[in-house]
């Protein structure tokens, strides 16, 4: 799937990608809506409904990543909440022997996502994944998400990668068609981020289950 002789630069996602995107769905969907519940003395089907409503109307915008928004808007400490389920954190499978072969290999890894930084912070805590990247970026550093062109423009300002032998891996696919649109070359999309949620079928980008189906050979040993 992957000619790894023509890979310099791999740009990786975070949540759903490097991480279990089951984190994320599980504080969103389930821990949030219980504490925003108990914070607000509503019931739980109106707090679902109403954050529901706010997901879908901020849903790929900056703001929808921002912990400091929703915080403000919801009156409630999103970080606090997030260390309370941080044991939900998890890599995903293969994802370590990937980025060491990567290394021994001397691409440059450059971690790219738009989760705010505190969430960030939180998360490279847990899982140590940054000990094998040259970079880690938040969007919100360009104050753009990367559904944005803007996002990308100042990303290949800072890094100056060649569109043309750049691999980048997302689970989402309004992220992707975004990187495409830049003119990355290489894109990969994951079939199932959430390890509890049911299996996709992605069909509009090359995509994999795990990164055993696209591990590149060792290095070869250096002669004496």
């Amino acid at each position: 799937m992957i000619d790894w002789q023509h890979i310099d630069t791999v740009l990786l996602d975070m949540d759903g990608t490097l991480l279990d995107l089951h984190f994320d769905n599980y504080f969103w969907l389930t821990h949030l809506p219980r504490r925003y519940a108990e914070a607000h003395g509503v019931d739980l089907d109106t707090a679902h409904r109403q954050l529901a409503a706010q997901y879908r109307a901020h849903e790929g915008t900056l703001q929808w990543y921002c912990l400091e928004h929703w915080s403000d808007f919801l009156k409630i400490d999103i970080v606090k909440l997030k260390h309370e389920v941080k044991d939900k954190i998890q890599v995903r499978p293969f994802v370590s022997d990937f980025l060491q072969r990567l290394q021994a290999l001397d691409k440059k890894l450059i971690l790219i996502t738009n989760a705010h930084p505190q969430s960030l912070d939180i998360k490279l805590e847990i899982t140590s994944i940054d000990r094998w990247l040259d970079m880690v970026i938040s969007s919100h550093e360009f104050q753009e998400p990367k559904e944005a062109q803007a996002f990308w423009h100042q990303l290949q300002q800072r890094e100056h990668f060649d569109k043309a032998r750049t691999l980048f891996i997302d689970d989402t696919l309004r992220v992707l068609r975004s990187a495409e649109r830049f003119g990355i070359a290489h894109l990969l999309c994951i079939h199932q981020p959430d390890s509890r949620s049911e299996h996709r079928q992605i069909t509009e980008y090359p995509a994999i289950d795990h990164f055993d189906e696209i591990m590149p050979p060792p290095a070869p040993e250096q002669s004496h």
